[in-house]
């Protein structure tokens, strides 16, 4: 990674589109979607000396059994993993990893030129099964809503599912164009008894970050984000908890973002806040940044890779942006990767409220 020293936050080098992916590979499916992003793809490097903490995701049970592998290991109707399937699109799961229990699915579509092909007027559902139990019958059938990741320009959809047991999954799509015929499209997937993020209903870690008091009020020299929200920065993580304030916690950074949606993100945050006046937002930059000539550098470590602050370690993260809801106890009560809707925010605050 090389930065130049411009009068303007550093940018990232115009993406190549990349080879059309495997069917059902999880990796980089923002970059994929993103108009410009890092060629590194949306993972947090790990620190050097440390792992990311080994706590279970949202919706994650404390014990997952797991089903046994398919057999025949290619149940009929199910391509095997990097099969090539005839469609006019193809889905690209956008969730970082797939758990045990209850997930908020992120997913799209791509054409035949790795083109986004996600739109408000393209309908989506999602069967998926258990292809180590039956690999003919879903266990569930759930609708997908359609969400901007950049208004006009990118989409993705959310959709709830529930995975029982961890082992090989498979969901199969069903995708109407206004107008035009549905199609059916299946992948496959595993699904891990345990995931990364600290899950909800766990403590959250009372990391100290940065606040606007250590940098005399100036957050330029502590926000990589244009336009920050003052209000963002007057607490960090430990002061909140300590002082039981429910709060949303954003790690979100603009300039330096690998999936090219912490910008989007934040503005969302700032519309949501500006609704919910009194209400604790906090935003840390997730990866170790100093002031240079008056302007936020990333510390790259001895390989030029971005490094993770401790909080980005302490709450196990493998992608960026991410929100947590921590409520007045300091537990986790909701959390959304990449990209959240003002209506599921808000949803969320509201229920912490009552």
């Amino acid at each position: 990674m090389s930065l130049r020293d411009t009068s303007r936050p550093p940018v990232y080098p115009v993406c190549m589109r990349p080879p059309r992916p495997p069917l059902g590979l999880v990796a980089s499916a923002l970059v994929l979607l993103a108009a410009c992003s890092s060629s590194a793809g949306p993972s947090i490097p790990p620190a050097a000396g440390s792992s990311a903490a080994g706590a279970l995701p949202p919706g994650g049970a404390a014990t997952c059994p797991t089903a046994p592998a398919p057999n025949p290991p290619d149940p009929d109707g199910w391509p095997a993993t990097g099969t090539a399937v005839k469609a006019s699109v193809y889905p690209l799961i956008v969730s970082s990893e797939q758990i045990c229990g209850r997930n908020r699915l992120l997913f799209s579509f791509l054409d035949a030129s790795n083109r986004p092909a996600a739109a408000p007027d393209r309908s989506a559902t999602i069967a998926i099964y258990n292809l180590g139990r039956d690999p003919s019958t879903p266990t569930a059938t759930a609708p997908a809503t359609f969400l901007w990741a950049i208004e006009g320009e990118r989409g993705l959809y959310v959709a709830t599912v529930d995975f029982a047991e961890a082992g090989e999954w498979g969901a199969e799509f069903t995708t109407t164009l206004a107008g035009g015929t549905p199609e059916k499209i299946r992948i496959r997937f595993e699904v891990k008894p345990t995931g990364s993020p600290v899950p909800i209903g766990a403590k959250a870690p009372a990391d100290r970050t940065p606040t606007a008091a250590d940098v005399s009020g100036d957050l330029a020299r502590l926000s990589s984000d244009q336009h920050p929200e003052p209000s963002f920065y007057q607490l960090s993580i430990d002061q909140a908890i300590a002082e039981h304030r429910p709060f949303v916690l954003a790690f979100a950074t603009p300039a330096f973002c690998t999936s090219g949606q912490c910008g989007p993100t934040l503005e969302i945050l700032k519309q949501v806040a500006r609704q919910e006046p009194g209400f604790t937002f906090i935003n840390v930059e997730p990866y170790k940044l100093e002031d240079a000539n008056g302007r936020l550098q990333p510390v790259l470590d001895a390989n030029g890779q971005l490094q993770p602050v401790q909080a980005t370690i302490d709450y196990g993260l493998v992608s960026e942006p991410w929100i947590f809801i921590v409520d007045a106890d300091g537990k986790i009560a909701a959390s959304f990767e990449a990209i959240v809707s003002p209506t599921e925010l808000t949803a969320a605050i509201e229920a912490l409220k009552r």
